[in-house]
């Protein structure tokens, strides 16, 4: 049987290990504080008074072209019907 490769006298031994290391430690920053909010409804509040405003029109643009891509064929479909009652002979 032959013996595992770690088991031999000459065989490398692992790199010494110092387990007494400490990382250092963050000093305290000089960069000054950003003004927290306080609540939700403030951080909502915020979003609406300063961003809602510029992406609105954009939105309401692709809602509105969602809104009238969706309609066209449900239109064309009813359409569609009807044109084939007109055409089916009534019992």
């Amino acid at each position: 049987m032959k013996p595992l490769p770690n088991t031999q006298p000459n065989a490398r031994k692992f790199p010494f290990v110092d387990y007494h290391y400490h990382a250092p430690m963050l000093n305290g920053s000089s960069a000054p504080c950003l003004q927290t909010s306080k609540s939700l409804r403030d951080i909502t509040r915020d979003y609406f008074d300063a961003e809602a405003d510029r992406e609105f029109i954009s939105e309401a643009a692709v809602f509105t072209a969602l809104i009238v891509m969706a309609i066209m064929p449900i239109v064309t479909g009813i359409s569609a019907v009807f044109q084939l009652l007109t055409t089916l002979p009534l019992f």
